[in-house]
């Protein structure tokens, strides 16, 4: 059994005692979740013996670890772990994580997230430890690139790599590629140029999902027969807040031929549209994508947006017509303009009042209630408003009169129109 932990941080095997005893994890997490392992006859003097109950996904993030502690005790108890989460503590040395590693022979998940790795030079016999590895979460740990490509090369079966957060401007290429990787989740850096993007395509040919938001990307630079090439088989794509401003570099996004879901908000290009306007440019600019910004695209979402490009372009001159806008009118004909409708309430209506044998014709507001009609008319009619009873007319209507009793009902309820008739009928006494 090794020293407590000291000033430097506590050791693997010391925040797993400590995390998992039955002490402060009494529970299994039901059948085949949980075990309690004894230890190998190398350690029957453990303090630990018997008494751990772990379950196969490790939570030890935040803990203060620093190195892995005693192997012959971590290759006891952890034999079954399938994900080890170590995020958010003090291992700044490979040689430690790969200790651990090691001697956990099912893991396929690591979270190394927040340890300060961006000194510890990575040997290719140290990162053979995380062979068996097929995700792996990297954000936050400053891990320089030749690091990252030195693990992409000993992970024969990897298959997610996260990287944000590590203030990459820029990449090398290798010339070993990683034929597994699926996902790459590289977020919150600084590639602001597509020189650098290209190269995951030749780094990761099998690329399925590309998450990249918060790159400040300008441009999409490439033809489309390289970005056939580049990603044959990319469906996933998000440039949120990236820097494209040209709806030529949207377009593009049609070149990667299996394409079907982009997350693209937060672009300067989109700063000048209504939310509307954003999304139907957007889907009729990409006839393939299937779900735009986490949204599924109906059938009939995408007619209207395409049909809806087409007006909107109508008065385009000829020269400055997006290439879409003729596929479209192809498939659509060129169309008309809508009609405009103006659906907003009536404000106001031209009526006749009548009172007894005078006649007036007057303007009223429709927002205001009956109430405030009767102090309106005292003055036409001379009557005070408990001394009047009102009935509004509609001229176009076979129906009599109908009694305005209710001093809280707003006029535009009784759908007054112009040329509509007030009677005022003065109470008897």
């Amino acid at each position: 059994m090794e020293p407590p932990g000291n000033i430097g941080g506590c050791s693997f095997v010391e925040a797993l005692n400590e995390k998992y005893s039955p002490e402060n994890f009494p529970c299994r997490r039901g059948p085949g979740m949980g075990v309690v392992v004894v230890p190998t006859a190398g350690v029957q003097g453990s303090p630990m013996k018997d008494r751990l109950n772990l379950p196969s996904i490790l939570v030890l993030n935040s803990c203060g670890i620093s190195r892995a502690g005693d192997q012959v005790e971590i290759a006891a108890f952890c034999s079954h772990v399938m994900e080890l989460d170590l995020s958010h503590n003090k291992l700044r040395d490979w040689n430690e994580i790969s200790k651990i590693v090691v001697n956990i022979p099912n893991v396929e998940f690591i979270n190394l997230s927040s340890n300060p790795l961006a000194e510890s030079p990575l040997e290719p016999h140290v990162a053979r430890a995380f062979s068996r590895v097929r995700r792996l979460v990297l954000n936050n740990t400053q891990i320089s690139w030749d690091a990252v490509l030195m693990l992409t090369q000993q992970i024969p079966e990897l298959e997610e790599l996260f990287l944000c957060l590590n203030e990459y401007s820029s990449v090398r290429t290798s010339s070993t590629i990683c034929p597994t990787l699926r996902l790459l989740h590289i977020t919150d850096n600084s590639l602001h140029d597509w020189a650098e993007v290209r190269k995951f395509g030749s780094m990761f040919p099998s690329l399925d999902t590309l998450v990249m938001a918060n790159n400040n990307l300008a441009s999409i630079q490439d033809s489309e027969d390289i970005l056939q090439r580049l990603f044959p088989n990319l469906r996933r794509i998000n440039l949120h807040n990236s820097g494209l401003n040209r709806w030529e570099d949207v377009e593009k996004l049609n070149f990667f031929p299996k394409l079907e879901e982009v997350r693209l908000q937060g672009i300067p290009l989109l700063q000048t549209y209504t939310n509307a306007e954003r999304r139907s440019l957007m889907v009729a600019r990409l006839p393939s994508v299937s779900v735009l910004n986490g949204s599924v695209v109906t059938d009939s979402e995408r007619e209207d947006a395409e049909r809806f490009f087409i007006r909107y372009y109508l008065d385009c001159p000829e020269r400055e017509l997006p290439y879409r806008y003729h596929s479209l009118v192809t498939k659509y004909g060129k169309l008309e303009p809508l009609a405009e409708i103006d659906l907003k309430p009536r404000c106001r209506a031209q009526v006749e009042v009548h009172c007894e044998e005078k006649v007036e014709h007057l303007s009223i507001r429709l927002d205001q209630t009956v109430a405030e009609l009767r102090k309106q008319l005292t003055t036409v009619v001379q009557l005070s408003t408990n001394s009047m009873r009102l009935y509004y007319i509609n001229k176009g209507s076979a129906f009599g009169p109908e009694e305005m009793k209710y001093n809280a009902r707003v006029l535009h309820s009784y759908s007054i129109q112009d040329g509509d008739e007030i009677l005022v009928v003065p109470k008897t006494k």
